[in-house]
């Protein structure tokens, strides 16, 4: 905060939250602590624009609601995902939205096209028409996440991630980029998008960070009015959205970039003044802009569910801000309210929420809450105010008209110029941080070697949301209108005369002149790309070891970084003589080329314009106080500094960091450790997505257990073995203090063998511990680290953490595993060695 907010400004905003009084009308709130309720009056204000509805509008909606039944008013407060629900079920569950969550595809084909995602939301739509005994029909309204582009169909325009955005610096660009998205979307027959997001991330440890444009709250704010006004275009009175455009989503209502230690779906703990200057800047902006709707936060502000908090939700938002739009939760989110279960939560209502994002809970929770406003426990005023904002989204989007728009145009899917628009953008968002020697831009007529395992990686480059919600199975043959960074640099190379070289390893016939290494982060989104540090490669530094090869054979090194963060990566860079900070560019590749490679007249097409949007850290800690380049740092081809050799020292213990003594939670293996399937085939490394053991004996695929894929499902069809292991880590500290490995999870069935469990390959049997579970529901299991220590493992060099070993027909879901102190004698299961 202290590096982007005045004193002054702090110091006025303090004294406010202590000086000023309670606003009329907000007393204290009956269970929620005073350090989580907003004082209205520090906010500031916004409104909605008188466009947003009209007269007319109103006294339709007036009609609507007085003719709807009961049951059909709930069911405009909850929306289900796709994978979960038919347009048959709309008969007895008249719900009011569908979605697509970022796995879901349109009939269980997440790579269909834009007429099958149209067909698909024609038939709930259809569906949510069908004429009713009772009460009236209301269409319903259907959103997906496209977050950068329309990221869930192929070949359609791929942008940069929101970081790289920030990096450009441009905000009429991205009023041109809100533009081209809707069009993609509203080509595919769909009207809402979650966008955009108006985090302000101060701690890039979080996994979300690539998804907020900047750390500054200013930047971000000019961002969000002009991206509004890009998706659903100005508001205009008695007028519907152009049939091109989209409703947007200002998100996640608030501070979800601001939580303590980076954690997704964490806990903000700060001062109002500081929620108010830092995290909340972007929404007066898109509520001016006209943004229909506004999504809550997974997240907690010093505590409080924000889900279940009314003075953000109601006092500060739809009251102080004036927001007249639509209020939609995340994905289960209400069920981490206090009190609330995903299938029972009232008091998300009654706080503000206007709709339930419940993807696979709504049955329970639609007959939950009938019967609830049925017996009076929710205010039928309530009700109907959130069925008011949920229908004046549906008429401004044109599906109350007796003519609704039609949203079809499938030749807007990565239509040409669209593409151009995110080359430009891509070449925008590059940030130079070091070109010693003015090795770039590449001299024409070079002999270039590309190397590195991003170069020739659609799914690195484009990362997380993209066709599937972590992006990993991105192939290149997805965005066949793309190219790779490899495939750009290659065309720009050879058209200014010289060759170009692909090499997986670094290898090489003939000496380059220059070498590209292209490498970075792997796909992930949400709290899957939680990090504890802001290491580089804290455990096997194999791009570091490429790097520092080419250099010892003479070779000049060009470093291309995509990340979804600046990390830690002194060495890299010392290891280098240029570096480019390049973001997550997405599918237009050749955007890179047309800034790193000169032409044939021996100029590049685009210098380097792009300036860092958060501070580039000097050490693996976080959040980044000392930054090696601060925001807005940025070199260019004018620019003839050069950066001296920078210090190695991550500052940390970033092994201690690391905290090897957790294995495995949130569905992944937590640094250094990594999952693994082994059966008769051999051993296969565990992704985010499905994946099956070699001899197919093993399928392990993302579930959900508290929270949306927190757990991998096991399934056993054979034998076979599931794994976490790592590098040699030291458990003997836990040994020392009683501690005990640890499993959480569900027994799904029992299968027709003994279970196995190891850790440091020391072997137990525990079929008598899983067939005194009862299977479907939760279970936790503690094994000494003793007993594996008496049975002759070395804990202080332990490379196997936890191997489950089973045979055909056993099946569980894991949700965590780790050692934990235990306070109690616990004994050993049997040997399962025979020993």
């Amino acid at each position: 905060m202290k590096r982007y907010l005045s004193t002054a400004l702090l110091a006025l905003a303090t004294t406010a939250c202590t000086q000023l009084p309670p606003v009329s009308g907000t007393a204290p709130m009956a269970g929620i602590p005073a350090a989580a309720q907003a004082n209205p009056a520090l906010w500031p204000e916004a409104h909605s624009p008188a466009a947003i509805t009209d007269t007319a509008t109103e006294a339709k909606i007036d009609r609507l609601i007085a003719a709807m039944t009961v049951r059909q008013k709930v069911g405009q407060l909850i929306q289900a995902d796709i994978s979960t629900i038919t347009p048959a079920d709309l008969a007895a569950y008249p719900l009011g939205s569908i979605l697509a969550g970022g796995n879901s595809g349109p009939y269980e084909n997440e790579r269909s096209g834009a007429a099958d995602w149209d067909r698909l939301v024609q038939a709930f739509r259809d569906a949510s028409l069908a004429p009713r005994e009772q009460g009236v029909a209301v269409p319903i309204i259907f959103g997906v996440d496209a977050v950068h582009g329309h990221n869930n169909i192929p070949n359609a325009t791929l942008f940069p991630h929101n970081i790289g955005l920030g990096a450009a610096h441009d905000p009429q660009m991205i009023r041109r980029i809100g533009e081209v998205t809707a069009a993609e979307i509203a080509g595919s027959g769909i009207e809402w998008t979650f966008a955009p997001t108006l985090a302000v991330p101060q701690d890039l440890r979080w996994g979300r960070s690539y998804e907020g444009y900047s750390s500054n709250p200013a930047l971000v704010a000019s961002y969000a009015k002009e991206m509004v006004l890009g998706l659903q275009g100005a508001l205009r009175p008695q007028a519907v959205l152009n049939a091109d455009r989209v409703a947007a989503t200002a998100k996640h209502f608030l501070a979800d970039g601001g939580t303590e230690g980076g954690q997704d779906q964490g806990d903000a703990r700060m001062s109002e003044a500081e929620l108010v200057a830092l995290h909340a800047q972007g929404y007066p902006a898109a509520i001016d802009a006209g943004a229909l709707t506004v999504m809550v936060s997974f997240s907690s502000w010093n505590g409080v569910k924000n889900h279940g908090n009314r003075s953000l939700l109601t006092d500060v938002l739809k009251e102080r801000m004036g927001f007249d739009g639509l209020v939609v939760g995340d994905w289960n989110a209400h069920g981490q309210i206090e009190g609330c279960t995903v299938t029972d939560c009232p008091i998300a209502i009654e706080t503000g929420l206007d709709l339930f994002m419940a993807p696979d809970s709504w049955r329970g929770l639609f007959d939950t809450t009938l019967r609830q406003v049925e017996a009076g426990q929710i205010p039928m005023d309530r009700i109907d105010d959130a069925v008011r904002r949920i229908l004046r989204v549906k008429a401004k989007v044109g599906l109350l008209d007796k003519a609704p728009t039609v949203r079809r145009d499938y030749a807007a899917i990565g239509a040409p110029e669209h593409l151009a628009l995110a080359r430009e953008a891509v070449a925008k968002s590059l940030v130079l941080l070091k070109n010693n020697g003015s090795l770039l831009p590449i001299r024409s007529g070079a002999n270039v070697l590309v190397t590195g395992d991003g170069a020739d990686s659609m799914a690195m480059q484009s990362g997380g949301w993209t066709i599937s919600w972590q992006g990993t199975d991105v192939t290149r043959s997805d965005f066949t209108n793309g190219q790779t960074i490899w495939e750009g640099i290659d065309a720009a190379v050879r058209e200014a005369g010289g060759t170009a070289h692909l090499s997986a390893d670094g290898s090489f016939a003939d000496t380059p002149d220059v070498a590209i290494v292209v490498f970075g982060e792997k796909p992930y989104a949400e709290f899957q790309g939680d990090v504890p540090t802001l290491a580089y490669q804290p455990g096997d530094r194999t791009d570091l070891a490429l790097l520092k090869q080419l250099k010892a054979r003479g070779i000049p090194v060009v470093s291309v970084f995509l990340s979804g963060r600046p990390m830690f990566v002194s060495p890299e860079i010392n290891a280098s003589d240029a570096f480019v900070a390049a973001w997550l560019p997405g599918s237009q590749g050749a955007g890179v080329a047309d800034v790193l490679v000169a032409r044939a007249n021996g100029a590049p097409a685009r210098d380097f314009t792009g300036r860092l949007p958060f501070a580039w850290p000097a050490d693996a800690r976080a959040p980044v106080e000392n930054p090696l380049f601060a925001l807005g740092y940025g070199l260019d081809y004018t620019d003839g500094r050069t950066v001296a050799q920078l210090s190695e020292d991550p500052g940390i213990d970033v092994k201690a960091a690391l905290n090897v003594a957790n294995f495995y939670e949130a569905g992944r293996a937590q640094a250094p450790w990594t999952m693994s399937v082994t059966d008769d085939g051999g051993k296969r490394a565990v992704g985010p997505g499905l994946t099956t053991s070699a001899s197919r004996m093993i399928e392990v695929r993302p579930v959900d257990l508290n929270a949306q894929e927190d757990a991998k499902a096991i399934a056993w069809t054979g034998p076979g073995s599931f794994s976490i292991d790592g590098p040699a880590a030291d458990l003997s500290r836990q040994l020392n203090n009683a501690f005990a490995l640890r499993l959480d999870g569900r027994i799904d069935s029992l299968g027709i063998g003994p279970v196995l469990l190891a850790l440091g390959d020391r072997t137990f049997d525990i079929t008598d511990r899983v067939r005194g579970f009862t299977p479907g529901q939760p279970f936790t299991m503690k094994i000494p680290l003793r007993c594996f220590a008496d049975a002759g493992a070395d804990l202080a060099n332990v490379g196997n953490a936890l191997r489950i070993t089973a045979d055909r027909g056993f099946a569980m879901t894991l949700g965590a595993a780790r050692a934990e102190a235990v306070g109690e004698d616990l004994g050993c299961p049997a040997r399962g060695d025979g020993m």
